[in-house]
C-alpha cells in the first residue's frame, strides 16, 4: 500500500477526534492523586443517579469507563489452617496488593444512542509503599467522587467481592457501590452491564457457555495477553520486594481487558467499527506516548504489534488494510506533536 494511502487510512481512524475532545492526559505514575483519607462520608443525595438509566437532569449515569484489575496475596491470619493447599482461597482471605485501571471517557451519539470511548490513563492506585488499608481507602474515595462504568474480568467472581471483603475487614465504608443505582439497575445486578461489565461472563452468556481465560480471550482478538507473567506469580514478587513489577503486570491485565471490552462492544452494536477502531488507535497512541518513561507499556506495546499481524486489531476494512503498523506510524507521533 502506498505511504498516501496509509496516510488517508490514519485520517479516517483519527475521524471525529475533533469532535470529542477531553482534556490532557494526567501525569504521574499512580491514579489516586490525593492522599488517602482517615474517613468517608456518605455520597450527598444530590450527587445518586436517579432510577433507570438515566439520572435526575436527564443525563446518563456514567461518563467514564474504569476497567480494573487487583493483584493479591493469601492472608496468612486468616487462612484455615487445614485449608488444602491445591484450592484458590476465598476473596476474602487475599490480600490485596495492587489496583489498577485503564480509565477512559465515554461520549455518546445523540442519534443513534452509541458510544465513543477515550483513552486517559493506564495507572496503579496509590504508592509502591501503601499498605492494603490505605490502598482500599485511596480507592473508594476516587471511585466515589466519579461516575464510572466499571469494566471487569471475572470481577463478580474475584475481583470486586475481594475489594469489597477486605474493606469491610478493614471498616471501609462502600457506599457508592451499593445506594447508587436501583434494584435492577446498579453495580450488584449481575445483567446490568451499563454499571458493571463482567466481561468474561458476558462472552459466555453468563453461564450458558464456557468461560475463558483472559489469556484466551486476548488470543482470540490479537491481544498480546501476560508477556510471561501470571497471577501465581504475585507472592515470590512480592516476598522479592518486586511490588513495581506486580503493579506494572496488573497494568498489562487492564491492556487486554478493556481491548476485548472494545471489541465486545462492537459485537454488541453498542459502538460501530469506526468508534473502536478510533478506540484502539488512542490506546495504541497512548502507549506509545508513554512508553518512553514506563517500559512494560512499551513492551506491551510491540508485544501487540506482533501478535496482531495475524489477529488485526481493527475492524473496519479501510483500517484492516492500513494495519497496527501504518497506525502507529501515522497516529502515535502526532501525540508528540510532530508531522511527516
Amino acid at each position: 500500500m502506498s505511504s498516501h494511502a496509509i496516510a488517508r487510512g490514519a485520517g479516517r481512524i483519527r475521524t471525529g477526534h475533533a469532535r470529542l475532545r477531553h482534556g490532557p492526559l494526567p501525569g504521574g505514575p499512580t491514579l489516586f492523586d490525593r492522599a488517602a483519607p482517615e474517613r468517608m462520608d456518605l455520597p450527598r443525595h444530590g450527587d445518586e443517579p436517579a432510577a433507570g438509566t438515566k439520572r435526575a437532569d436527564g443525563s446518563a449515569p456514567h461518563d467514564a469507563l474504569l476497567a480494573l484489575d487487583i493483584e493479591t496475596v493469601v492472608d496468612a491470619e486468616l487462612l484455615p489452617p487445614d485449608w488444602p493447599a491445591d484450592r484458590f482461597p476465598k476473596p476474602a482471605w487475599h490480600r490485596v496488593v495492587a489496583i489498577s485501571f485503564v480509565e477512559a471517557s465515554i461520549h455518546r451519539n445523540g442519534c443513534d444512542g452509541t458510544e465513543e470511548y477515550r483513552i486517559r490513563s493506564c495507572r496503579s492506585g496509590g504508592d509502591a509503599g501503601w499498605c492494603e488499608e490505605r490502598l482500599l481507602r485511596a480507592f473508594w474515595k476516587y471511585f466515589e467522587g466519579g461516575r464510572f462504568r466499571v469494566v471487569t474480568w471475572n470481577g463478580r467472581g474475584f475481583d470486586i467481592p475481594t475489594l469489597l471483603m477486605r474493606s469491610m475487614r478493614h471498616g471501609i465504608g462502600t457506599p457508592a457501590w451499593f445506594r447508587r443505582g436501583t434494584k435492577w439497575s446498579g453495580y450488584g445486578y449481575r445483567y446490568a452491564l451499563d454499571w458493571h461489565a463482567d466481561v468474561m461472563e458476558a462472552m459466555a452468556d453468563f453461564g450458558s457457555s464456557s468461560k475463558l481465560t483472559l489469556d484466551e480471550g486476548a488470543a482470540l482478538i490479537g491481544m498480546p495477553g501476560k508477556l510471561g507473567e501470571h497471577g501465581s506469580n504475585v507472592a515470590a514478587m512480592v516476598e522479592a520486594g518486586e511490588i513495581g513489577r506486580v503493579r506494572a503486570y496488573c497494568e498489562t491485565d487492564t491492556l487486554n481487558l478493556v481491548a476485548l471490552y472494545f471489541r465486545w462492544c462492537f459485537l454488541t452494536g453498542r459502538i460501530n467499527a469506526e468508534a473502536h477502531d478510533r478506540a484502539v488507535s488512542d490506546l495504541m497512541s497512548y502507549l506509545r506516548r508513554e512508553g518512553s518513561e514506563r517500559p512494560h507499556l512499551a513492551r506491551f506495546l510491540d508485544a501487540w504489534a506482533v501478535s496482531s499481524q495475524h489477529r488485526s486489531a481493527f475492524v473496519g476494512n479501510e483500517a484492516r488494510q492500513l494495519g497496527m503498523a501504518g497506525a502507529l506510524r501515522f497516529v502515535a507521533p502526532l501525540a508528540f506533536g510532530t508531522t511527516h
